[in-house]
């Protein structure tokens, strides 16, 4: 059993984040690449106190990066957008941005 803060590595903290957020009610963050939906569920009620309505995830694959003639490449990584159910008080993780 993992702890809910290794399935829940940040927010992610985007224009595009921010204007879900703002208009469909959904936090996004980035989660363990291991995660299911029901580990991302249990980790963000128990984190943030609220009642999640429905848990979307999407694998990014790493972009590949050149140092002059090395070639290297960046890990693949996994991003979840929780969205809350109606009623929910949104968690406030990007007031000063």
């Amino acid at each position: 059993m993992r702890s809910r803060y290794e399935v829940i590595k940040r927010p992610l903290i985007t224009e595009k984040g921010l204007a879900v957020k703002e208009s469909l009610h959904t936090l996004v963050f980035e989660v363990a690449p291991d995660a299911t939906k029901v580990e991302i569920r249990e980790a963000v009620q128990a984190v943030f106190k609220v009642k999640v309505a429905a848990v979307r995830t999407a694998i990014l694959h790493g972009k590949e990066r050149r140092r002059g003639r090395l070639v290297g490449r960046r890990p693949d990584w996994k991003k979840a957008y929780v969205t809350l159910q109606p009623g929910e008080k949104m968690p406030e993780y990007a007031e000063n941005v």
